[in-house]
């Protein structure tokens, strides 16, 4: 874990990075918050690219809770057999369709404590809806951002909890909105778990990374 980085050397590399791509995104495809929802949900051990694929059809014929309940669990393994997990997957999809349209008249609720209560919805996937749909800066801290944050010294910390703590703490009010995506994306394909690109990095000499020079 590198130590934690001062609050200007933070400020210029998320300059860095706005200046890069001023409006990241996210790269789940979805058409309204509830597919939202259930794309996150899916990507779970799961590449988002995989997850476009099994969705890329699914959410023509089914992109609301009733939608999804009329198609049923077994057509929905169907779509989405190629993806890990898809079982229990299909399960939890059904279930939270179930439970917005019997609780939330078949609409997504803009609560952290709401949407965890959706099965197969943890903290992670609560975030990522609320930054994504509703504009609010929640820190979705998956493993590329855990990564960065603890090779960086942007954001380190023992655990996922930690590390969107230090994220809120330690990263400028005006960058939280795309932080997590700035990382995300960062991480996914720059600072990459085996073979980090530390040669072309834009943050390289601000890095707290101790192996980017060898």
């Amino acid at each position: 874990m590198a130590k934690q980085l001062n609050y200007h050397t933070i400020r210029e590399i998320f300059t860095r990075f706005q200046e890069a791509e001023p409006e990241p995104k996210g790269e789940l495809d979805h058409v309204n918050a509830y597919t939202l929802v259930v794309a996150v949900a899916l990507s779970a051990q799961a590449t988002d690219k995989g997850v476009n694929r099994a969705t890329a059809d699914l959410f023509k014929i089914a992109d609301t809770p009733q939608k999804m309940l009329d198609l049923g669990e077994e057509a929905l393994i169907e779509h989405i057999k190629t993806i890990g997990l898809f079982r229990n997957k299909a399960k939890n999809v059904i279930k939270l369709s179930r439970l917005l349209v019997d609780e939330y008249d078949g609409e997504v609720p803009c609560s952290r404590a709401a949407l965890e209560s959706l099965p197969g919805v943890g903290r992670k996937t609560a975030n990522v809806v609320l930054n994504m749909w509703w504009q609010y800066p929640a820190q979705a801290v998956d493993t590329h951002i855990y990564r960065f944050g603890n090779r960086s010294g942007v954001c380190p910390g023992k655990d996922v909890v930690a590390v969107e703590r230090a994220i809120e703490d330690q990263i400028p009010v005006d960058f939280q909105l795309h932080a997590h995506h700035w990382m995300i994306l960062h991480g996914r394909y720059v600072c990459k778990a085996r073979k980090p690109l530390c040669g072309t990095c834009l943050i390289r000499d601000l890095c707290e990374f101790e192996d980017k020079n060898l």
